[in-house]
């Protein structure tokens, strides 16, 4: 499973390269032979996911290596640390694009020429391969549950949502207002920067052992009081690792059954959690005796 969904990031991750490459000279091209500041910080941006998408390859070699002596929970925290370079990569990116926004805004007024009508064409074309490579990353992230892969599906949707921003711009500049073109790189920083701070909030998250989502614990539940001998769950909990999940269970067993009987009840739950909760990385589980009424006994 580990192999496979290796396999599936670093395909998904070739196939961004190939694309934002292409995209990124293009609109570079569009932006300067059309004379649109916005659609050449709407390259610049395209250039960053490049970068970041190397990052992604990184990431999801390191936290795929297998447990080792130093390392015996193994690696999944160091795709957390490549997320966090992708959200430093997008905040630079945006402050950058933002900067030279305002300078033309506040200080090269007189300056500002009126793009041409190719930047406006590239926009509506990168706006619908970014939506394109957004969804094909999202589908591939959640089915691998990879936050590095999550960032970079992100990452597509800021750059989509740019070139919407690069869109109006240089419309508005077209209809006779130049301004409107810098201003378009101002809202284009204003979502990079957004994007940067949900990719960071997500991973902290996931450095801090926050307990997995709720809907993901009652199932768990349910499952652990579907097996044999099982009375009761006294204690249940879950703690992010990386895209994998920890948990730890204190179940109830009648206190009658031998040491024996009631070790293979706490490794038929273990085995039981880890089978069919594939993110599950390791169920730790202790049993407790409760004192169980005849009734229940031949249940």
């Amino acid at each position: 499973m580990q192999k496979n969904n290796k396999y599936i990031a670093l395909r998904v991750s070739t196939v961004s390269v190939i694309v934002n490459m292409i995209l990124s000279v293009f609109k570079l091209l569009a932006g300067i032979i059309g004379n649109s500041s916005a659609m050449i910080s709407d390259a610049v941006h395209s250039a960053s996911d490049v970068f970041s998408t190397f990052i992604v390859i990184i990431g999801v070699n390191m936290s795929s290596k297998e447990s080792d002596a130093e390392h015996p929970y193994g690696h999944e925290r160091l795709e957390c640390i490549a997320a966090f370079i992708l959200a430093a990569t997008l905040f630079a990116t945006g402050i950058g694009i933002g900067y030279a926004g305002i300078n033309k805004i506040f200080f090269e007024k007189g300056n500002i020429e009126v793009p041409k009508y190719l930047p406006l064409v590239a926009a509506i074309f990168s706006i619908a391969i970014k939506e394109g490579m957004y969804w094909y990353t999202r589908n591939a992230a959640k089915k691998i549950k990879s936050d590095v892969l999550m960032a970079d599906a992100w990452h597509h949707r800021s750059d989509a949502l740019s070139s919407v921003g690069s869109f109006i711009g240089i419309l508005g500049a077209l209809f006779g207002y130049p301004v409107f073109d810098p201003i378009a790189s101002v809202v284009i920083c204003l979502f990079i920067i957004k994007a940067a701070y949900d990719v960071f909030s997500e991973t902290v998250k996931k450095l801090v052992d926050t307990s997995c989502e709720q809907s993901i614990v009652d199932e768990i539940r349910c499952e652990v009081l579907k097996q044999n001998d099982v009375v009761c769950v006294d204690e249940l909990k879950t703690r992010m690792f990386g895209s994998k999940i920890y948990v730890d269970l204190e179940i109830g067993a009648d206190e009658t059954i031998s040491f024996k009987k009631a070790h293979a009840v706490a490794e038929n739950v273990h085995h039981a959690i880890e089978k069919n909760f594939p993110e599950v990385k390791h169920c730790m589980v202790h049993v407790n005796p409760v004192k169980v009424s005849k009734n229940e006994n031949m249940k």
